[in-house]
């Protein structure tokens, strides 16, 4: 069932549209002009508005650009005196169909129906962003946190490379997703490589593709991780893993925005926005001939080093509370209590894990405790098995 608010200046116009949508099992609201359509836009929620083109005072096409100002609502557009360049003008200034008096009341009916699970769609896709941009915020009011945060702002709007070094578990993933969501790319795909977990023998396939037969299960053509970021970013998450062969192929890309697929002869322009990051010494990996020296300097542009989880102590009771509401919301359960106590032992530990272990250790004390999360909870199940 949607809220419908019909708008016409002609009472037996909006009888029937009321009797038609209600026998549907729609809840109607009635405006007879412009003025009080406003109105009722702005003190309640719709889910479409059917409205009227030729009315007195206001009419259709201004209603329409008020309302696109104030909420994002597909809105039908209907009149009895429709052309092909009303039409179009309506649908220019935001209107999502246009339909012709007197209606034909199935075309009617199926419009409404598209138009309310469009608006569902863009309801769920909104919620969805914000449950995706809620899970990769970066929580923490230290100044590192503070400073860290600053510079992602700085760096974001620019098409700079960006290499993110620090500890195992610190956030680095976080940092990249940041720095794209701000950035001006922020509409095209945001791709990662775990350079680490890709066999050296697979790594190239993966960030260029293969043309089909290139080798024996190249069963047909594949598009590459750069060619799939193409406008976007690409993440090149644990860069110090990376084999010395794919990291010429990597640098030649990075030099001259070209790929050729493995098995391929044409080269392939690429649009792509390159972050790494690495939990290495990069400069130690350069003296030991396992990372290429020219490479580190073409992706190391800007750097941004994550602290560690030990560092920013006073973030810890911040981050507690926060995962504490994210896995009981996952569990389906109400978020339980923290004593003073026990946030201050977790706080006294060293997190060779960081942030990620900190997580895991929060999910095992949400299952395991009833109401309240305590210190000798924390000294049973926690303090044991940290390292």
């Amino acid at each position: 069932m949607a809220k419908i608010l019909v708008v016409d200046d002609e009472s037996s116009i909006r009888r029937t549209l009321k009797d038609i949508l209600e026998f549907e099992k729609h809840e109607v609201v009635l405006a007879p002009d412009g003025t009080e359509a406003i109105d009722y836009f702005r003190e309640e929620e719709f889910d479409v508005v059917l409205l009227d083109i030729k009315m007195p005072e206001i009419d259709g096409m201004e209603v329409l650009e008020k309302m696109m100002q104030i909420r994002d609502v597909p809105v039908i557009m209907i009149s009895g005196h429709g052309t092909i360049e009303t039409a179009v003008e309506a649908i220019k200034k935001g209107a999502y169909d246009f339909i012709v008096k007197p209606p034909d009341l199935n075309r009617l009916l199926i419009t409404v129906r598209n138009a309310v699970e469009k608006k569902d769609l863009v309801t769920q896709t909104q919620q969805l962003k914000k449950e995706v941009d809620k899970r990769y915020e970066i929580v923490g009011e230290a100044q590192k946190i503070v400073s860290l945060k600053d510079i992602i702002s700085r760096v974001a709007p620019t098409n700079s490379r960006v290499l993110i070094t620090g500890e195992n578990g610190t956030g680095k993933e976080l940092v990249a997703r940041q720095i794209h969501e701000q950035s001006t790319r922020v509409k095209s795909p945001f791709i990662e490589v775990n350079c680490a977990a890709i066999p050296s023998e697979l790594i190239e396939s993966q960030l260029f593709g293969h043309e089909k037969g290139s080798f024996t299960s190249a069963v047909k053509q594949r598009k590459g991780d750069f060619e799939l970021a193409h406008g976007g970013t690409l993440f090149l998450d644990e860069i110090g893993d990376m084999s010395l062969s794919a990291q010429a192929k990597v640098l030649r890309a990075l030099q001259e925005n070209k790929i050729v697929r493995v098995g391929g002869e044409v080269e392939i322009i690429v649009d792509v926005r390159v972050i790494a990051a690495t939990n290495k010494d990069l400069k130690e990996e350069i003296k030991n001939k396992t990372f290429r020296e020219d490479l580190y300097h073409r992706l190391s542009v800007i750097i941004i080093e994550v602290p560690p989880l030990r560092d920013r102590r006073d973030d810890i009771k911040l981050l507690v509370k926060r995962f504490i509401t994210d896995i009981s919301d996952i569990q389906g359960r109400s978020p339980i209590d923290i004593s003073e106590d026990a946030l201050k032992e977790l706080q006294s530990y060293h997190w060779s894990g960081n942030v990620r272990e900190l997580h895991n250790v929060v999910e095992r004390l949400v299952i395991l405790c009833d109401k309240e999360i305590g210190k000798t909870d924390v000294e049973k199940y926690v303090k044991p098995l940290i390292l």
